[in-house]
C-alpha cells in the first residue's frame, strides 16, 4: 500500500495497515484453534439451545468423516448447504471444511428453476437440505448431478425434549413442511451417527484451495460462482478481526446472526470472524417475524448486531424493541446495502450504540471499506479501506481520480476473489490486466480517505440487501407466452430500500397483472419479483434496438 493513500495518516488507532496473511494455511486450520482456546465457551445459540467450541468441534469432525469415509468424497468435491440460520449450519459448513470440500451455499428460498441452475452449474455432489424446502430440490433431483442427499429437521440439534417438540410441531401442527420424495436420502443425525465411527480426514490445504462457491448475479443476469479460496476468506476474517479486535474482548463476546449465514456478509462477519474472537453466534432463524424476533433479543445480553438498513429500520419500528437492555451492545454494523441517515440516528438514539457502515460485495468475500467501529455518529460514508486493501476511484479510461471526483470505485486485496467459476470471460471483465476489480459502483473519496457511494454503475436492484440482476427477472417474465417485451428496474421502497418494477408489453391483451404476478411466484424467489408492474404500449430503445433501462427508471410513476 503506497504511503499516499490518504487514509493511512489518520488509520483508526491500533489497527495495523497490513495483516499476516502466513497466519493460517486454511480456515480449517482457524477453526480448529479457536476449537481448542476457547473448548468450553458457547459458539453457537438457537431457539435458547447452545453448542459449545467443544461441540462443534465433535460434531463437525463426525460429519467430515461421515463425507470422507462413507460418502468417499474427495478434496474439491462441491457440497451444497440449503439451511436457514440453525445449529446444523455450522455444523455441516466446518465438516465440509473439514473434509477438503467446496462449499455452495444456497437460498433455502430458491425456486426450482434457480435451485436447477446453481446445482448443476457448480456441479455439486451432496446437499444438505431442511425438510421444509426438501419439496423444491426432489422436484429437480433427476435434472442435477447431485448423488448424495441428507436432510434434517428443524429441530434436530436443539436436544430432548424441545428439538423432536419442535419439529413435530412444524410438521404436523403448523403444516410447513410439504410433502416430498427424495429416494436415498439420508437423515442429518444418522449421517453424525456413522461419522462417530470413522476418522477425521486430515486433508492438506492451502490458500489457493477453493473454500467456497459463492453464487452471485452479473451483468449477464446469469447467476455465476464467486470462486472464494481459503486464502481469500482467511484474509477477509483476519482484515475484519483487525478492524473490530480494539473493541472486542475474545472469548466474552455475543453477536446476533439474523443475516443468513449463507448470505458472505453474516458468513465471514459473524461466523468466521467471531469462531476467530471465540465468541458467541446466536442464530435467528426467521428474523421477518419481527415481533419474535424482538422478543428472543429480550432473552440475550447481547454484544454485537450486523444487518441490512431494512432490518434495523424494522426493529425499531417492532413494539418493544425500545425496552430491551443495550447496556452490553457496542457495534453495530450495517451492510449489503445503503444504510439511511434516518435510521441510523434513530439506532443510536434508542440503542446508544452508533450503527457504522460498511462496503462489500460477494468478489471480496466481502469487506472492502468499513468506518470505525468507535465513531461517535453516522457520517454517511461507506468508511476506509480495511487493512492491505487498495481502493481508488476510476474513470472509464482507468485512470485514477483524485479526491473529490466521481468515478468506479475499484478494489485490490487478498480477499479478491479467484475468478468466476467456468468464467473466464466475465472474469476478465470484472478483474482487469492491473488486478484491479471493478465494482460498477460509482463513488468518490474525501480528503481525508473516506469513501462514498454516489451510484450504481450497473443496473442492479438492491433489495433487502440481496442482489437483483434485472436481465434475469426480464429472462423469466419473457418466457411468459403473453409477453412481448419487458424491462425491469429498481424503484424506491421504503421497507426495502428498492423493489422491483417490471414495464411490459403485452403480446396477449388479456394478459392481466394477477396472472403475471403469480407466473412470477413461480419462476422467482420472493426478494426477486415484481412489486410494480406498468403495462405499456412500447418500451423506450436505442438506435440499435437496446431498452433504455434508465430512461424507464427516471421516468415519474405513471
Amino acid at each position: 500500500m503506497s504511503d499516499a493513500q490518504p487514509w493511512l495518516a489518520q488509520y483508526p488507532a491500533g489497527i495495523p495497515h497490513e495483516i499476516n496473511l502466513s497466519s493460517y494455511p486454511s480456515l480449517v486450520a482457524l477453526a480448529e484453534e479457536s476449537f481448542q482456546r476457547y473448548r468450553d465457551r458457547p459458539a453457537f445459540a438457537n431457539f435458547g439451545y447452545s453448542l459449545t467450541y467443544a461441540d462443534i468441534d465433535r460434531l463437525s469432525a463426525q460429519f467430515a468423516a461421515y463425507l470422507s469415509g462413507t460418502l468417499t468424497m474427495h478434496k474439491g468435491d462441491r457440497i451444497a448447504i440449503m439451511l436457514p440460520n440453525l445449529l446444523q449450519y455450522p455444523i455441516v459448513l466446518l465438516g465440509a471444511l473439514r473434509a477438503g470440500l467446496v462449499v455452495v451455499n444456497t437460498n433455502p428460498l430458491y425456486t426450482t428453476r434457480e435451485l436447477e441452475h446453481q446445482l448443476k452449474d457448480s456441479g455439486a455432489k451432496a446437499i444438505v437440505v431442511l425438510d421444509n424446502f426438501a419439496t423444491t430440490l426432489a422436484k429437480v433431483k433427476a435434472n442435477v448431478p447431485v448423488e448424495h442427499v441428507i436432510t434434517t429437521a428443524l429441530g434436530d440439534m436443539l436436544g430432548f425434549p424441545k428439538g423432536p417438540l419442535m419439529s413435530f410441531a412444524v410438521k404436523y401442527l403448523k403444516h410447513m413442511v410439504p410433502p416430498f420424495r427424495i429416494e436415498g436420502a439420508v437423515r442429518f443425525k444418522d449421517a453424525l451417527a456413522q461419522g462417530a465411527h470413522l476418522p477425521l480426514p486430515r486433508i492438506s490445504m492451502s490458500h489457493d484451495d477453493l473454500a467456497f462457491l459463492q453464487y452471485t448475479g452479473g451483468t449477464t443476469g446469469i447467476a455465476k460462482g464467486a470462486m472464494l479460496s481459503h486464502g481469500n476468506m482467511i484474509a477477509n476474517t483476519l482484515q475484519a478481526y483487525a478492524w473490530i479486535n480494539n473493541i472486542l474482548l475474545p472469548g466474552k463476546e455475543v453477536i446476533i446472526t439474523a443475516l443468513p449465514l449463507y448470505h458472505i456478509f453474516a458468513l465471514t462477519a459473524n461466523c468466521f470472524a467471531f469462531i476467530k474472537n471465540g465468541g458467541l453466534n446466536y442464530l435467528i432463524t426467521n428474523p421477518r417475524d419481527m415481533p419474535g424476533f424482538v422478543k428472543e433479543l429480550g432473552k440475550i445480553k447481547f454484544t454485537s448486531i450486523t444487518g441490512v438498513n431494512t432490518l434495523f429500520n424494522g426493529l425499531l419500528n417492532t413494539p418493544g424493541f425500545e425496552k430491551i437492555d443495550f447496556s452490553g451492545l457496542h457495534m453495530t454494523l450495517g451492510g449489503g446495502m445503503s444504510v439511511q441517515r434516518a435510521v441510523a440516528e434513530k439506532w443510536q438514539a434508542v440503542t446508544g450504540c452508533t450503527l457504522a457502515e460498511a462496503y462489500g460485495l460477494t468478489e471480496t468475500s466481502p469487506a472492502v471499506c468499513i468506518n470505525p467501529i468507535d465513531l461517535k455518529a453516522y457520517n454517511g460514508s461507506i468508511g476506509l479501506p480495511i487493512p492491505s486493501t487498495q481502493v481508488c476511484i476510476q474513470d472509464d479510461s482507468n485512470t485514477i481520480l483524485p479526491a473529490g471526483e466521481s468515478g468506479e470505485l475499484c478494489v485490490k486485496g487478498p480477499q479478491v476473489m479467484q475468478g468466476y467459476w467456468n468464467r473466464p470471460d466475465e472474469t476478465a471483465q470484472t478483474i482487469d490486466q492491473n488486478g484491479w476489480l471493478h465494482t460498477g459502483d460509482i463513488a468518490r473519496m474525501n480528503e481525508q480517505g473516506y469513501f462514498f457511494i454516489v451510484d450504481r454503475k450497473k443496473d442492479m436492484i438492491l433489495v433487502s440487501g440481496f442482489n437483483v440482476y434485472p436481465n434475469e427477472i426480464e429472462d423469466v417474465v419473457a418466457m411468459h407466452p403473453g409477453v412481448l417485451e419487458v424491462a425491469a428496474v429498481g424503484v424506491p421502497d421504503e421497507k426495502s430500500g428498492e423493489a422491483v418494477k417490471i414495464f411490459v408489453v403485452r403480446k396477449d391483451p388479456h394478459l392481466s397483472e394477477e396472472a403475471l404476478r403469480e407466473y412470477c411466484k413461480q419462476n422467482l424467489t420472493g426478494y426477486k419479483r415484481p412489486h410494480h408492474i406498468e403495462f405499456r404500449k412500447d418500451l423506450p430503445k436505442t438506435n440499435v434496438g437496446k431498452i433504455l433501462r434508465r430512461g424507464l427508471r427516471d421516468n415519474p410513476p405513471q
